[in-house]
This record gives structure tokens, C-alpha cells and sequence, in this order.
């Protein structure tokens, strides 16, 4: 698969590139690279240690692809930073950038319709669309993860891990924090936000993503990535107007810690076992309070709303994690 030399762009257009990232994608991150093939752009790869062919795909792409030094913690950020570095200094003249992880395809018409808007929209920094689920059916992760992309259309807070970025936003607000394991994206965006640049989410197809999460541990995985993540960013973000996900923290530590914390308090003090029944019955009541959010005579409302409290474990071990670490190093396994 040989990558196409980019076509000039048409008068007034702005000039495009693209920036992959990932880690062992495998077939996943030839697919990627193919879906970009008719924009004509140029494109870099960010590598995050990949133990597979991963580097020589892209390479006989056309990409130029960029290994991320694995002797400091793998992450999102680190391989977005490095690709968009090696894209520029090969295309200086480029004013707009697409973001996109080795695991997704792009879908036809979107750098149509994001570059127009930021060409029309003075103000905007970022543009993403929907990023859907390849297989959402193939199991109940990745179900969560298709309705996870769905965002409201509009002004948003912040974007995805895809997403069309302005250069000059990116010059001003600077690139990606690169010690951020999660939440990267609206670590970012609340810089833009913050010298008056706009996020937007755009009524249009972007990605199509292939999760392949078909067991539970990937998802408590995910999860406690996403809770050591949460704990990084916020505080990271501690000096902010808009300091970051502490809603998330906030609910892992009542339904984790704090409520069974007290229910086991109260039924020691009070030498009164019985009272540990209020644990499940108060895990059933919050179980159904967000299956009545979405369709109570529905069975997936039921299992989505089980995994949304089971997550909430995961979350908060990695967000104890963060913090018994002091913020020194990131756990193990990280992807892209």
C-alpha cells in the first residue's frame, strides 16, 4: 500500500495533515492508514512501542512514521506530540490537523465538512464529529464505548482522541500534555478554552472505531485507566476556573469507598450485622435510577447501568493510584 503524493489544494483551501497514533494495531492501523489514502495529505504516525510491524506498515504507506522513546511513561498525548512534530517539520505551511488513533477509519466527507467549518468559523479551534463503534453488537463494552462517542451536537467543553485541530490554536495554547495518561483531549481544550477558542461538535460522521473489547477485564481495565487519568488531569487543572472531572472523582469515591465505608462503620458501631443489607439495596436503587435515564422496560438500560456502577472500582483504584504514586510514573500496559 503505497501512500499518494498529496494533490494541491484548491483555491482558498486550507492546507490539511494527519497525525495517527498507536500500538500493536495491527490490521486495525492498515485499514486507518487506507481510509486517509483519498484526502491526499500527508500524514505521520506516533508509535508507542510497538512490538509489531506496526512501524513498517506505515512506512510503506507513505507515512512518516515516528517511534515514541519507551523510557518514559506510553501515552495518547506523548504519540500525537511526536507525530505532529516530525509532520510539521516536514510541512511547515500546514494550517489544519486531523487527529485520528490507529484503531479508527475515517469516514468519507469528513475533512470536507470540518475544514469548511473552521474555515468559517474564525474562532473555532477544534472540530470532531461522531466517532461510531465498528461493532457494537459484538459485545456489551463496545456498546458502551459507541454510546460513550455520542455527544451532544454543538459548542462543546472539549473533543475526542479525534478531532480536526487549527494549527495556529495549537501554537498559542501549546500541544498535548505529554505526562497526562488520560483526559489529554479536554486537558487541552480547556487551554483553548480559556484564551476564547471554541470546540465544536459537528452533526457528521468522522470515525469508525473498532474497540475489540469483548471481555470484562478489558473494560475494568479501561476503567482504571480512566481513573487514574481523571485524578491527573484534575489535579493537574487544580488552578483553573474549569478544573477537570472532579464529578467523576466525586462519584467513584461515594459509590467505592464512601457508602460502604459507612454502612460497615455503622453496623460495627451499632453491633448490628442486618445493616449491611443497605449496601446492595443501595447499589440496586442506583442501578435503576440510571436504567429509568435511558428505558426501564429495556434489558440493555439494566447491564449498561450495572457496568456504569461497576466502573466506578476501577475508577477509584487508579485514581489512589495516581496519588499513593505522587504522580512519579504511570502504571503498566498503557496502549497507544
Amino acid at each position: 500500500m503505497t501512500m499518494p503524493q498529496p494533490a494541491p489544494p484548491a483555491p482558498g483551501a486550507a492546507r490539511i495533515g494527519f497525525v495517527v497514533i498507536g500500538r500493536n494495531e495491527g490490521a486495525r492501523l492498515s485499514r486507518c492508514l487506507a481510509s486517509l489514502q483519498s484526502s491526499g495529505g500527508p500524514v505521520a504516525y506516533g508509535d508507542s512501542a510497538s512490538t509489531d510491524n506496526s512501524l513498517q506498515v506505515a512506512r510503506e504507506a507513505g507515512a512518516i512514521a515516528v517511534a515514541v522513546d519507551p523510557a518514559q511513561p506510553l501515552n495518547a498525548a506523548r504519540g500525537r506530540n511526536a507525530g505532529l512534530d516530525a509532520l510539521r517539520q516536514a510541512h511547515p505551511d500546514l494550517e489544519l490537523v486531523q487527529f485520528i488513533d490507529g484503531d479508527c477509519e475515517l469516514q468519507p466527507g469528513w475533512i470536507e465538512s470540518a475544514s469548511a467549518f473552521l474555515q468559517d468559523h474564525a474562532k473555532a479551534a477544534v472540530a470532531c464529529g461522531r466517532r461510531f463503534e465498528a461493532y457494537p453488537d459484538a459485545s456489551p463494552y463496545n456498546r458502551l464505548c459507541d454510546q460513550e462517542w455520542d455527544t451532544p451536537v454543538g459548542r462543546a467543553l472539549s473533543c475526542g482522541g479525534d478531532a480536526m485541530f487549527r494549527l495556529s490554536a495549537l501554537d498559542q495554547a501549546g500541544y498535548f500534555d505529554p505526562t497526562l495518561l488520560a483526559g489529554e483531549e479536554p486537558e487541552l481544550c480547556s487551554r483553548l478554552r480559556s484564551l476564547d477558542w471554541e470546540i465544536w461538535r459537528l452533526d457528521a460522521p468522522m470515525t469508525r472505531h473498532d474497540a475489540a473489547m469483548t471481555r470484562l477485564r478489558q473494560w475494568l481495565r479501561r476503567a482504571y485507566r480512566s481513573g487514574y487519568g481523571y485524578a491527573q488531569a484534575w489535579q493537574r487543572t487544580s488552578g483553573r476556573g474549569d478544573r477537570l472531572y472532579g464529578i467523576q472523582l466525586r462519584s467513584a469515591i461515594i459509590w467505592a469507598l464512601a457508602l460502604p465505608a459507612v454502612v460497615v462503620a455503622g453496623a460495627v458501631i451499632l453491633r448490628d450485622a442486618r445493616l449491611l443489607i443497605a449496601i446492595p439495596i443501595c447499589y440496586g436503587l442506583q442501578i435503576g435510577r440510571i436504567a429509568a435515564r435511558r428505558d426501564l422496560f429495556r434489558s440493555w438500560s439494566w447491564g449498561y447501568a450495572a457496568l456504569m456502577l461497576l466502573a466506578k472500582f476501577p475508577e477509584l483504584c487508579g485514581a489512589l493510584d495516581f496519588h499513593l504514586r505522587s504522580g512519579r510514573s504511570a502504571p503498566v500496559g498503557v496502549e497507544k
